[in-house]
């Protein structure tokens, strides 16, 4: 298991409306995370739009996120939610992630 945080930023003026999407997440597109090894997974939002994710990979990030690329359900997905995000430069959100690099971690 690898513990994984990454940064995005959603726009400030979308803060609301992104908030309400994640309060009903897809069944199907839970289902893909789950199918996918992203387990434990979080997001955490400052009030300016910094959106710090944070779950435990099976195996690692690039594995994850490779398995979601072939989940149908995950394109959808991230086509919803491109519009919601600062900086994408015509990426899609998952393919903008920025993952930290682990510091500290305790039990």
């Amino acid at each position: 298991m690898k513990r994984v945080g990454f940064l995005l930023k959603v726009k400030q003026d979308k803060i609301a409306e992104y908030k309400k999407h994640h309060e009903a997440v897809w069944p199907e597109m839970l289902d893909a995370l789950r199918r996918t090894g992203w387990r434990n997974y979080s997001l955490f939002m400052r009030d300016d739009g910094l959106l710090f994710g944070y779950f435990e990979a099976e195996e690692s990030f690039a594995a994850s996120l490779a398995g979601m690329e072939k989940e149908p359900i995950n394109l959808k997905w991230q086509e919803l939610m491109a519009p919601y995000f600062e900086s994408l430069s015509g990426a899609r959100p998952d393919e903008s992630m920025l993952e930290l690099t682990e510091v500290f971690h305790t039990d």
